[in-house]
């Protein structure tokens, strides 16, 4: 078997379900965070509660079974970068929200014909580049990623309370609680578009994890005799994240003659995700193109990226790759940085609505004759 075109192909096909539903079911984390504190609407964010709950327990049933072992991932190492957890997150939630959405929303709906979107992921593309590798890498390395705190034991739940084997009972605890909440509102249980969005996108999560940590892993490499993790960037397991994967298909495309580059699944599921919301939009006849509106419109997304790129590279993931992968790990970073992305969130929506109040009144009668005096 062909491991380095398998992987990433069954990345790619895994990717495409999740572009296919998020499409369908409106998937959005920051839409999620922004119906909640702008309408009470708690339908969305239910349905990313879900998927979170789904792929904690599922992703901790692969490692009880001895399918995966999760703590060879980037989540799970025992360098807690609290400070990187931080800040990421913060500049993240803030970016998404201006962006009008996480890189894989932008995605989604750049399959939609969202040109905006276009915008955004390829300014993300560089700007993550540019933190993991290029001129922005010092500032991260040295500046924030240098205040950490170190748990010789790991950073997931399992590993600091010493029962390897408990990540499946500690995740049931935690995710059973979660899924009787979303499951409590009647709204909720009868739209078989949240309740499946959310039940489908964690299984999907569950299925990266299967793949890379899997199917991808040989234990004993003929040529080194070591354990090896093949068609990951990180070498490592993975599952579905959105923010690295854009600078890695950058530099895959950038040195495309360089024969050393390969497709990873990450890269391959950028291309599932859109490929899917492409799909589901124009067999419902949903597809539209789209632009900007203004100047300021323009503005808004352009920092937006800029922030996505910056702070999903620095907090190790974005609102999937921390949110909902990374926390499947049960990591104490992926737990962080979610509270960080959705406090960056939940501020700046609550910002741009004051804004906005307050442009509505001045351009009132009240509002223009105050302004004369």
């Amino acid at each position: 078997m062909n491991l380095v075109a398998v992987v990433p192909l069954l990345g790619f096909a895994l990717a495409f379900v999740f572009g296919a539903i998020s499409q369908r079911t409106a998937f959005c984390t920051m839409g999620a965070f922004s119906d909640a504190v702008t309408f009470g609407d708690l339908g969305r964010l239910r349905m990313y509660v879900l998927a979170m709950a789904v792929a904690m327990i599922g992703a901790q049933a692969l490692q009880f079974a001895g399918s995966v072992d999760l703590g060879q991932s980037i989540y799970a190492g025992p360098r807690f970068l609290w400070l990187a957890h931080v800040v990421g997150g913060l500049l993240f939630g803030i970016g998404m929200t201006l962006a009008s959405g996480c890189g894989a929303r932008n995605l989604v709906r750049l399959g939609g014909g969202n040109l905006k979107s276009l915008f955004v992921l390829s300014v993300m593309s560089v700007t993550a580049y540019a933190t993991l590798k290029g001129l922005l890498a010092p500032l991260r390395v040295h500046a924030i990623e240098a205040v950490h705190t170190t748990i010789p034991s790991g950073q997931t739940l399992p590993s600091i309370t010493d029962q390897a084997h408990s990540g499946l009972a500690i995740s049931t605890v935690l995710a059973l609680p979660a899924i009787v909440w979303c499951l409590a509102a009647r709204s909720f249980r009868t739209s078989i578009d949240l309740w499946l969005g959310g039940a489908i996108v964690g299984l999907l999560v569950v299925g990266g994890w299967y793949v890379t940590g899997h199917i991808g892993f040989v234990p004993e490499d003929p040529d080194t005799l070591e354990s090896l993790y093949v068609g990951t960037n990180t070498h490592r397991p993975e599952s579905l994240t959105f923010v690295a994967p854009l600078a890695f298909g950058l530099e895959w495309l950038t040195l495309w003659t360089d024969g050393s580059r390969h497709l990873t699944f990450g890269i391959a599921a950028m291309a599932g995700t859109l490929c899917g919301a492409a799909a589901h939009a124009w067999w419902t006849g949903r597809f539209r193109w789209e632009l900007f509106t203004s100047p300021d419109d323009v503005g808004r997304h352009l920092v937006g990226a800029v922030l996505m790129g910056f702070g999903g590279v620095t907090a190790l993931g974005c609102s999937i790759g921390q949110g909902i992968t990374g926390l499947s790990t049960l990591s104490l970073g992926a737990a962080l940085t979610l509270v960080c992305v959705a406090v960056g969130c939940i501020v700046t929506v609550k910002i741009v609505a004051w804004r906005l109040e307050r442009e509505d009144v001045r351009d009132t009668p009240l509002g223009t004759r105050a302004r004369q005096r």
